[in-house]
């Protein structure tokens, strides 16, 4: 029997009271002590962790992670809540869908941009370097922009850079507009690079206008790279070092950087890959199971005919609840090495989930410099 459940059995009036909530839901006092979500260990191993939403219904939607969970209302009260089990290790990204749209959690501190949330299992590894952002804060974003009009990829797309600790080695991050607006990388760097983490490293932020085309082991996004954004960079007057180019990636991104260093090795050479879509064939796209093809998709095969990939050093890292997409990353990440990278492997408390990999691009990017 659930803490909730056993509390309305007994008629209790501080259901909540195993979560740390010991007034009776929906008073002020209720309402003045709560936060949300807060855990507590389960029966079983794991975590219950509570949600409290006030004064509407709502649905938890997770990232990957989960189906949605509907919330209950207790009684007649503006008390929504619901006991979700989790996994022990789990940070993962939420929000709750209205009948007016998303919108993140009011009473948890931590966000990621304005209609999402951030929860994390007490045995979840800390996220060192990376502020705690409100949903209603602003990201502060870098100062110099560039205007790419690429002719290859077609269409315009603005393209930050900004110069950490002076500048040093380019760290190209895929889904730039994510780290810009989501996540707010250029904070948690500049943390990385002043706590000795990591040297001075210049990043570039390059958003993705069509992820399915661009990232998907096209040339064009790469040539476009080499011939049109890198002298853009090189010319901008902030201080890179284009010889030494790490490129981070995550999920369809982490095949393209990947891919990029199959296809394009005298201009990828470092990599930080998180949760690559290596299930990714061109027989792919139609089906309707995406990962039930053969593990590593395209990339296993091109892996598998040896090229020589001495020169290469790159950070694989997936969430440990990806459990469907551990197997296509594991033969990625034996290959590679096979072929005679220099290949560092970790797993992240997360699902296939941006806020899990957070620590895993600062850490990589700064190995793959190393």
């Amino acid at each position: 029997m659930t803490g909730l459940a056993a509390g309305r059995a007994a008629g209790t009036e501080n259901p909540f009271a195993g979560f740390g909530l010991p007034d009776a839901p929906g008073t002020d006092a209720f309402w003045a002590a709560a936060q949300s979500p807060v855990s507590r260990p389960g029966e079983d191993g794991g975590w219950v962790t509570l949600f409290l939403r006030r004064g509407s219904p709502a649905d938890i939607a997770f990232e990957s992670w989960s189906q949605p969970v509907p919330l209950r209302r207790w009684g007649t009260t503006d008390c929504w809540y619901a006991e979700v089990p989790m996994p022990a290790r789990l940070r993962v990204t939420y929000r709750f869908i209205t009948d007016e749209g998303a919108h993140a959690d009011p009473l948890n501190p931590s966000a990621a941009g304005g209609d999402r949330s951030i929860a994390a299992t007490p045995d979840a590894p800390a996220q060192p370097y990376w502020p705690l952002v409100g949903a209603d804060d602003v990201l502060p974003v870098p100062s110099t922009r560039l205007r790419w009009a690429s002719a290859r990829l077609g269409g315009r797309r603005t393209v930050r850079v900004h110069p950490v600790g002076g500048g040093g080695p380019v760290v190209l991050l895929l889904d730039g507009d994510d780290w810009l607006y989501l996540h707010p990388a250029m904070t948690a760097f500049e943390a990385a690079v002043a706590g000795g983490a990591m040297p001075p490293v210049t990043l570039v932020f390059l958003p993705a206008k069509d992820r399915a085309g661009e990232f998907t082991c096209r040339p064009e996004l790469w040539e476009a790279v080499r011939d049109e954004l890198l002298p853009l960079v090189a010319g901008s007057g902030v201080p890179a070092d284009l010889d030494r180019l790490v490129v981070a990636g995550q999920s369809l991104g982490g095949l393209s950087a990947l891919y990029a260093a199959l296809a394009f090795g005298d201009l990828v050479s470092r990599v930080a890959c998180q949760s690559g879509s290596f299930w990714w064939a061109p027989d792919r796209v139609n089906r309707t199971d995406l990962l039930d093809g053969p593990a590593g998709g395209a990339t296993a095969a091109r892996l598998r005919e040896r090229p020589d990939l001495s020169g290469l050093r790159i950070a694989f890292d997936v969430g440990e609840h990806e459990t469907r997409m551990l197997p296509h990353c594991e033969a990625v990440e034996s290959l590679t090495e096979q072929a005679g990278a220099t290949v560092r492997v970790s797993r992240s408390a997360s699902d296939h989930d941006r806020a899990g990999w957070r620590h895993a691009l600062l850490r990589d990017v700064a190995w793959a410099l190393a």
